[in-house]
């Protein structure tokens, strides 16, 4: 199989999708010993505290609504990641931040994206 379809089927996971898993780790970490940090390596517990100190959205159920919210506009997997880790308050951010939803076959309007943008900014605010 080419190399291109596999990376066009690759499922990337922004960065509140990545701390869900691994708090859940670490979680069964906890449960298998009296000491959960001699069982978790460096890289991991790095890897935790980063995409913890990084992910705009701390809920599951949010990070849930985020994902299925950029997937209906047709996006991406790297510009669903980008723009739900990024979370541009402006269409000319989202745009700077990822141009391509401007310049491709599919490109959305203006409107489209500032719709968007309201979407993700209402998840935030009931979080």
């Amino acid at each position: 199989m080419p190399l291109s379809s596999k990376s066009e089927r690759a499922k990337c996971l922004m960065n509140c999708e990545v701390a869900l898993i691994l708090e859940h780790k670490y979680q069964q970490l906890q449960q298998m010993s009296d000491d959960p940090m001699n069982q978790m390596s460096q890289v991991f517990e790095k890897s935790l505290q980063y995409v913890k100190r990084f992910s705009r959205y701390k809920n599951p159920d949010a990070v849930k609504q985020v994902r299925e919210i950029l997937s209906r506009y047709q996006l991406a997997e790297f510009e669903l990641c980008v723009l739900g880790n990024l979370c541009p308050e402006t269409i000319e951010e989202a745009i700077a931040m990822v141009p391509s939803i401007k310049t491709k076959g599919r490109a959305h309007d203006d409107e489209a994206i500032d719709r968007m943008l309201n979407d993700l900014s209402l998840i935030k605010k009931f979080e």
